[in-house]
């Protein structure tokens, strides 16, 4: 197993020094040789990424890299462009689940680096080219040591960024042969010390949902308003009403917060007045139910302006995201595995406002999401200057391989 000696965080600072702490069998051990291979892996995927449901080339890249490694089955395309590779012990036990995201950022990336995204528009602006190769180096070690009960599930997950992949995969018949008893998921956080792992029991990530509102009326010659149905004050009137649903910005069980993104009223013109109007909102609670609330708030709200001004409404919803709530027993055998290896690890900065995906699979195994640190001024997700750090891989890893034979053993 991984014995990772206690170090100061912040002698943890190259691949180097990772790989020169982390002691074990050598039939286990990541060597130097995978570690430069993994980085240029995860510098590759950078260079191509590809949008949610868009993933073709992605899936089609994690798909061969898998067949090195010989899974006892690959299923693609489940939930789209997913990928879950299977190691079978053929003894019963439990099914553990390890899940990446394929898709990045309609982001225009603006890093100097010799691996920049060659996709215009496009980048890996939240770390997913890192979570799949940390998934590719679990699958290293597992072929290297199988287990000696159960099932490994490397689940390359589609459409992580809309919130609708993993419910794809979880509805896709495919995903009956894989049902799994545990699922484990690393995100890379920027904010926290480098290598350590922030992680709680219970809420994680917030629920969230986007709701558009459409408002329609009548356009009219700028010289001539009162012939047009103008929804200019309806949305004065409706967005400070939305705005006040918010409640508690301490992220606590009575958090509730609706955010207005985007607003917009008829086309860039001076001589028609404007006949139709858009807001945008992102709705976050520490629960689902919440969410559900709120949402029919901001309806009623937006119904009953609609009928003052004369104006049709049409609703759009969008980018549906479940809490992330990590199970008590999930959590605990991530933080005594963690412990085991010596990777520092706490609760710092959580719960978190920001949803992730990987809920879902919660509602169905015991789940638990790690975060694990990049460094306190590190760019934020979703940051045109991001990056994910291949140092990063080994300690992720090594976290999932410890979690795994903790559960199932080796032979």
């Amino acid at each position: 197993m991984f014995i990772i000696e206690t170090m100061k965080l912040d002698t943890l600072n190259s691949t180097a020094n990772i790989f020169l702490i982390l002691k074990g069998a050598a039939s286990e051990m990541l060597t130097n040789t995978d570690l430069i291979e993994l980085t240029e892996f995860r510098q590759q995927l950078h260079r191509h990424p590809e949008l949610s449901g868009e993933e073709v080339e992605t899936a089609r890249t994690i798909i061969s890299a898998l067949k090195l490694i010989s899974p006892t089955e690959i299923i693609t395309k489940i939930g789209g462009h997913g990928v879950a590779a299977i190691f079978d012990s053929r003894v019963s036990g439990p099914t553990i689940l390890f899940r990446a995201e394929l898709d990045a950022l309609p982001i225009e990336e603006c890093n100097d680096i010799d691996w920049r995204s060659l996709i215009a528009g496009k980048s890996h602006a939240c770390g997913h080219d890192g979570h799949m190769t940390i998934l590719l180096a679990l699958g290293r070690m597992i072929a290297r040591n199988p287990i000696s009960k159960g099932r490994i599930i490397l689940m390359f997950q589609p459409s992580e960024e809309t919130g609708s992949g993993a419910k794809a995969v979880i509805e896709d018949p495919k995903y009956n042969q894989i049902q799994a008893d545990w699922a484990f998921a690393i995100h890379a956080k920027p904010g926290s010390p480098f290598g350590y792992v922030a992680t709680c029991p219970g809420l994680i990530n917030c629920a969230s949902l986007g709701l558009i509102v459409k408002l329609t009326g009548k356009t009219a010659h700028a010289a001539n308003p009162e012939d047009g149905i103008s929804p200019t004050q309806a949305i004065a009137k409706l967005a400070p009403a939305i705005e006040a649903l918010s409640q508690s910005r301490e992220l606590n069980e009575n958090f509730q917060l609706a955010t207005i993104t985007h607003i917009q009223i008829g086309d860039p013109s001076f001589g028609i007045a404007p006949g139709d109007g858009i807001i945008y909102i992102t709705i976050r609670a520490a629960r689902d139910e919440q969410v559900i609330m709120i949402e029919g708030s901001v309806r009623k709200l937006a119904l009953l302006i609609a009928k003052e001004y004369g104006l049709d409404v049409e609703f759009v919803l969008s980018d549906i995201f479940a809490a992330s709530i990590n199970d008590q027993d999930a959590y605990q055998i991530a933080v005594n595995a963690m412990n085991a290896i010596g990777v520092l690890n706490g609760n710092l900065g959580l719960p978190m406002k920001a949803s992730e995906d990987f809920g879902v699979f919660g509602k169905s195994a015991k789940a638990a999401m790690l975060c694990l640190g990049l460094g306190e001024k590190y760019p934020a997700l979703h940051n045109p200057n991001y990056d994910f750090l291949d140092d990063l891989i080994p300690i992720g890893s090594a976290i999932f391989e410890r979690i795994a034979r903790d559960l199932l053993g080796t032979k």
